[in-house]
């Protein structure tokens, strides 16, 4: 096997001395040293983390305003998701070409792809914003119209404002997952952080110095995420840069290359979009156990996000390395590299489940919950930390393989079945029959997981989604 010149993955100085490659390493020849991985997976564990903090904080902050306000932010940032998730598959259609151009040491096609990528976003987040805002009323009455009035309120001011960031988080998306594919996750980890800052300042001047509760803190996150994609866009202008914008910003569509992304971006953006409107259909059953299961469940879905951040954080790294290894035709170094780091997953979240196990009692205090609602997170998060050391790594790792193959239509077959066979009709069953709650929902996501990680991991170890891709370049 050939290994790849260390300024084509973008890394510059990051050749590794012989002595600093393992054995297993120098005998394959690997495309990427542990050193080189690290300094991937590092950052991007510390962008995720920096990431949940900035929902974190808002509802940390915003629980000092009250249940009602928690539950009504918690709402709208299910659908927001909803749409970021959208944009969010587009961009990994986008670096999953520009990835396969650099495997095959083509610069100028990396480039293209890149802007031509961002210029979709930019179009369809647009549209999507104008779209959102004007029908936001009768998008919540249709999602969320059994809540309480003052949930609504809530609900309704953070929606208008946080649908303003749209645009720039589709652009600060879209230009994170190529500084990815680039193997600089370094950068991106900065950004996370001057998000965060900036998100927190807002947060303490609005919330608590101007008291403006839900609405400071949906103008300090817009803030941010204005600020941050401004930055990363600037940077990705530097022609210095393995992939970069300069000489290519342009407003016209190049279709044959957009179709390309889109092979990807659709199938993966169709998966998330489903996969997130099942969560949103759940939070309308969450909605009739009350307001303090509406807490709970917005707590858990941030405390529960520490719990997978090594997972979430490796799978991108899976995703970029995957796709300049199949770039470079290298599929068996597609695979050394996915169990390998599928491992560093399972450990990294074993070790974090086994802290949640212990400790999410002392974590609930900094919400200020009422005995009931904590009562509900405790038993919520403890059950998830379980599954987490079971089942989440296979459901949630090996799919980014197989996307980075262009094996998508596969991949969001088994997601959307899975889920709405088991997450979604298995959570009513045991809501209406079985009268379980909200830990019944939680239970229905975790028989999703399992059965997707099954299928995911038999079709992994065939052939077939490595002749995808094949068949995905003699259609090109």
């Amino acid at each position: 096997m050939k290994r790849m010149d260390s300024n084509v993955c973008g890394w510059g100085d990051a050749t590794m001395d012989t002595e600093e490659i393992d054995t297993e390493e120098k005998a394959q020849g690997t495309l990427y040293s542990n050193a080189q991985l690290k300094r991937l997976i590092l950052p991007l564990i510390m962008e995720q983390l920096l990431a949940i903090l900035v929902g974190m904080l808002d509802t940390v902050m915003i629980s000092g305003v009250g249940e009602a306000a928690v539950s009504g932010v918690s709402l709208v940032d299910n659908i927001n998701i909803l749409v970021i998730n959208i944009f969010a598959a587009l961009a990994t259609g986008g670096a999953v070409v520009a990835g396969h151009a650099i495997g095959q040491q083509n610069q100028e096609q990396a480039g293209r792809a890149a802007w031509q990528m961002v210029l979709f976003l930019l179009y369809t987040s647009l549209f999507t914003t104008v779209i959102l805002l004007g029908a936001h009323t009768g998008i919540l009455r249709a999602v969320f119209g059994q809540v309480e009035a003052e949930v609504m309120d809530s609900a309704t001011t953070y929606l208008i404002i946080t649908g303003l960031s749209i645009c720039p988080l589709a652009l600060y998306n879209g230009c994170a997952a190529l500084f990815r594919a680039m193997g600089d996750s370094k950068t991106t980890m900065y950004i996370s952080l001057l998000m965060n800052l900036i998100n927190l300042a807002g947060n303490s001047l609005l919330i608590f110095g101007l008291g403006m509760g839900v609405a400071g803190a949906a103008i300090a996150t817009l803030a941010a995420r204005t600020i941050s994609a401004m930055l990363i866009f600037y940077l990705m202008l530097d022609e210095r840069r393995l992939i970069h914008f300069k000489n290519r910003l342009t407003a016209r569509m190049d279709f044959p290359l957009v179709k390309k992304i889109l092979f990807i971006g659709i199938p993966n953006g169709l998966e998330n979009s489903l996969f997130q409107l099942g969560k949103i259909l759940l939070l309308s059953l969450v909605s009739t156990f009350g307001t303090s299961a509406i807490a709970a469940n917005a707590v858990c879905g941030t405390i529960t996000n520490f719990n997978i951040l090594p997972g979430m954080a490796i799978g991108m790294a899976i995703l970029s390395v995957s796709s300049v290894c199949i770039g470079a035709g290298e599929f068996a170094q597609a695979r050394y590299y996915t169990r390998k780091m599928m491992w560093i997953s399972w450990i990294c979240m074993s070790a974090i489940s086994l802290i949640m196990m212990a400790g999410c009692s002392f974590f609930l205090k900094i919400y200020h919950l009422t005995a009931e609602t904590e009562t509900l997170a405790v038993q919520v998060i403890r059950f998830h930390a379980v599954m987490c050391m079971i089942s989440w790594v296979p459901s949630f790792s090996i799919p980014n393989t197989l996307r980075a193959a262009g094996d998508v239509v596969w991949t969001m077959a088994i997601s959307i079945i899975s889920m709405w066979t088991f997450r979604i009709i298995t959570a009513y069953v045991f809501s209406y029959v079985f009268h379980l709650g909200l830990i019944g929902i939680w239970i229905a996501m975790t028989i999703d997981w399992t059965f997707r990680g099954i299928c995911y991991t038999i079709r992994y170890h065939g052939h077939k989604w490595e002749r995808a891709m094949l068949r995905k370049g003699k259609a090109a």
